[in-house]
């Protein structure tokens, strides 16, 4: 039989960090859409809203009046998913309904004072201060907690809130799930081949080029081989790094900037502030040995078409398997185009 043609025949790929498969079918981007499309909220926000819990020196629903703040802010949440009291005995039964305490603590990070400025917005050296505060709160946090979520939801469509650009820190006492798949897959691998997964994913796609969005002195920004979302990002560093404290100054540098144009590129993609999902995956904070991990970042835009059209996962990718139509390789071309490179 002749090889699969990625451009027009329905295919699988496999996720080697989730042990997990795509379906792919890239024919159906050529029907029509007559399906849901987006209204654009304005995007006319001031440098400073003083009705925004977020802004400097304003008060929030809590009763707390943020202070003054000139640069990356961080406070503790003020409706936290979980607490550092928790119960302190699992659920007694007999073992097939099962439930277990868990204790946390959850944080937001204000990236700047300014209402209106997202990441992409940001000067790079603002954005390294992101980076800092980001490597403080594993190192705070970790010393406490097993896992420390970074993450970012930025714009309504994925959920966000408020509209002044700010990430949080979710911590747990326990691996959460999708963690521990990425852990048991890395540390097989590592295993198996003596270097991390990652790398030797990254080397493949630097060979092939085709999926690479932009590649530095110390970070690679690709749209995986197995992306499930439109415009999906995994970013990577090109050495062997654990977590993000472990960063050099060069390396924080170099990610501030490939933040900030891998950013860019998604807002020029489509004309529009780039909704997103983001979320950094770095070794669990505990006692084990966790040297087969390798850090990354995760990016999971919801746009599919235009600034209006979104993709949905419903139907047969929430009752069978995650699918999409457009291949992660158009994807990186047309990342790619956006800058000119």
């Amino acid at each position: 039989m002749p090889g699969i043609d990625f451009t027009d025949h329905p295919h699988r790929r496999y996720n080697p960090l989730s042990d997990e498969w795509v379906l792919v079918s890239p024919h159906r981007t050529k029907r029509p859409w007559l399906g849901q499309k987006e209204t654009l909220p304005p995007d006319n926000r001031p440098s400073y809203d003083p009705t925004c819990y977020l802004c400097p020196g304003n008060e929030r629903t809590s009763g707390i009046r943020n202070p003054a703040y000139e640069s990356t802010y961080v406070f503790p949440n003020d409706f936290s998913a979980l607490l550092p009291g928790g119960a302190s005995e699992d659920m007694p039964g007999t073992g097939i309904l099962k439930a277990k305490s868990a204790t946390g603590e959850c944080r937001v990070i204000c990236f700047s004072p300014r209402h209106d400025l997202t990441l992409a917005q940001m000067e790079p050296q603002d954005i390294r201060r992101v980076v800092d505060v980001w490597a403080e709160q594993i190192s705070d946090l970790g010393r406490k907690y097993a896992w420390v979520q970074l993450f970012e939801n930025k714009g309504s469509a994925m959920g966000a809130s408020n509209p002044h650009p700010h990430g949080q820190v979710w911590t747990a006492d326990y691996v959460p799930t999708l963690v521990a798949k990425e852990d048991q897959t890395q540390k097989q691998h590592f295993e198996a081949h003596g270097k991390p997964l990652l790398l030797d994913i990254l080397d493949e796609e630097i060979k092939q080029k085709d999926r690479i969005v932009e590649l530095t002195e110390h970070w690679a920004l690709i749209v995986p081989f197995w992306a499930v979302w439109p415009f999906e990002y995994l970013l990577v560093p090109r050495r062997h790094v654990l977590r993000l404290p472990d960063l050099s100054d060069a390396e924080r540098d170099d990610l501030a900037k490939i933040l900030k144009s891998g950013l860019t590129r998604y807002d020029q993609l489509f004309e529009t502030s780039f909704p997103y999902s983001m979320g950094w995956h770095g070794a669990p904070t505990d006692s084990e040995d966790r040297a087969h991990w390798q850090l990354h970042a995760h990016f999971y835009p919801p746009l599919l078409r235009s600034a209006t059209v979104r993709k949905f996962m419903v139907g047969f990718e929430l009752l069978a398997e995650a699918q999409r139509d457009l291949t992660p390789e158009t994807a990186a071309q047309r990342l790619r185009d956006t800058l000119g490179s």
